[in-house]
């Protein structure tokens, strides 16, 4: 009868979620409302919407794990580098972007480095997303088979769908809107939960004297190979995030500068501090059942709140989760559609009207949700697909969108050789690499070296292509030489 209960609950909640698209689709009139919700967003809900963009299946159940099995060191990447990552869009990037009247990116690519440069940019960018939006799917899908037992095949199915129905008829309003909404339900779902098991354990001072040795040590040891893996770590997510479209969409949506600017402080604070929440409440639950760590460690939380509590704290629980994941996957659903039919379409056909494009962006949301569907059906770590999302565009974007802004001498030669060298060394070091070290032949600093992390080698090679090859040519514009 209580699970009966839940899932009325549930289903109350996603038909609302559909109700609030189909409420802001009567505000879409342009593709600038549709992808950046007209630019009148008060700096609130930009900080929500922004807030929402990371903190969704890897914070609560992927990054949960991680800490629950290795402790504070397990989650620096999230959720310490996502909050790094809306610090610097603050700090980097909202500002000077701002002034220009541009939908994506890669449109910025575009402007500064040239048409060649926007097409590769946007090759990239877009199969950036799936693994992303995959994780958010099967999240999603968890939920749902912890409910009600629904195998997780079909709640994929039913997931993807129900993300793709409300995201293509609201777009960025459809998206704001909920985000702020899901946002409030984040928040007091968790820290109700957070509240309650805190209690269970029997305070924070008893939470900190059971903690393993070093559960939470922030700092790695003063090792060569430790420090490395520990920067790489902020850097996934802390850099690779930067030039990703779906924050990019959340900061132009924005009423002016200063809110543009604000929001992304204001959701780095939020982002930090809220998600402390999740990890707190899995450590709890590894203190008092210790058997859940011995199955599915992403299923902790799920699994303990409704073995372990009642129908009103299942409600506040799974009400924030499904919010947390919503929130995330319909942003992610919109930002490569958007790239695709701003930047690959649209550059293919002359005059192309702005009811064309909205359609075509529409139809690149269906492909996208048909694809990333079919991820999701094959994969099933939601914090390994969330890594392998960021580092692909942390080893080829950052290094472009940063020399673009702020070096004047950055050309579109050294943008392109950057964006495919970066990428290139990434994917021999990610594969290329771990067959050799598992050979068990090398040692001393060679081992060290293959031994790095992919996306080091990835990025350091993104900084020398754009070094080397913006002396081979001239900038291909003045416009944007200062930030």
């Amino acid at each position: 009868m209580q699970n009966g209960y839940l899932l009325g609950f549930i289903a109350l909640y996603l038909l609302g979620t559909l109700a609030i698209g189909w409420w802001a689709s009567r505000r879409v009139k342009t593709t600038a409302d549709f992808v950046m919700a007209g630019k009148g967003l008060p700096m609130f809900m930009v900080a929500c919407a922004l807030f929402a963009t990371w903190f969704g299946s890897e914070t609560v159940l992927g990054a949960g794990s991680e800490f629950a099995e290795h402790g504070l060191l397990g989650v620096i990447e999230d959720p310490f580098g996502a909050a790094l990552c809306l610090l610097l869009a603050g700090l980097l990037v909202a500002r000077p972007l701002c002034h220009l009247k541009i939908l994506t990116f890669n449109d910025f690519y575009r402007i500064r480095f040239g048409k060649t440069a926007e097409l590769t940019s946007a090759v990239v960018m877009v199969p950036s997303y799936f693994s992303w939006i995959a994780a958010q799917i099967v999240a999603l899908a968890i939920v749902l088979e912890a409910v009600s037992g629904m195998e997780r095949e079909w709640g994929v199915l039913l997931c993807t769908t129900l993300v793709l129905l409300y995201t293509y008829v609201g777009g960025m309003w459809s998206v704001a809107i909920t985000d702020f909404v899901q946002t409030i339900a984040i928040i007091l779902g968790l820290l109700v939960l957070t509240v309650s098991m805190v209690m269970q354990v029997g305070g924070w001072g008893q939470m900190v004297a059971a903690a393993p040795p070093d559960f939470f040590q922030f700092f790695p040891d003063p090792e060569p190979g430790k420090v490395i893996h520990w920067f790489a770590a902020w850097m996934t997510i802390g850099l690779g995030s930067v030039p990703q479209q779906d924050v990019f969409q959340r900061v132009m949506a924005a009423k002016n500068v200063r809110s543009s600017v604000w929001a992304c402080y204001a959701s780095s604070f939020m982002y930090l501090s809220i998600a402390m929440m999740p990890l707190i409440i899995c450590y709890c639950a590894r203190l008092l059942y210790p058997e859940l760590l011995e199955g599915d460690t992403q299923m902790i939380i799920p699994t303990m709140v409704l073995q372990h509590s009642g129908l009103a704290m299942q409600i506040f629980f799974f009400g924030a989760l499904i919010s947390a994941i919503l929130s995330t996957c319909s942003g992610a659903m919109l930002a490569p559609a958007t790239v695709i039919g701003e930047n690959l379409v649209k550059p293919v056909f002359k005059n192309i009207s702005d009811a064309q494009l909205l359609r075509i962006m529409r139809i690149s949301l269906v492909g996208v949700a048909l694809v990333t569907g079919m991820m999701a059906l094959s994969r099933n770590n939601i914090f390994e697909l969330v890594g392998e999302s960021s580092a692909f565009s942390l080893v080829s974007l950052f290094v472009p969108l940063i020399a673009g802004l702020y070096w004047k001498k950055a050309t579109g030669v050294g943008a392109i050789a950057s964006m495919l060298t970066g990428l290139l060394v990434w994917f021999i070091a990610n594969w290329g690499f771990p067959p050799l070290v598992e050979s068990g032949q090398y040692s001393g600093g060679l081992l060290l070296a293959l031994e790095t992390p992919a996306i080091i080698w990835g990025l350091l090679a993104s900084f020398l292509a754009m070094w080397i090859g913006s002396y081979w040519g001239k900038p291909e514009s003045e416009a944007l030489n200062k930030p």
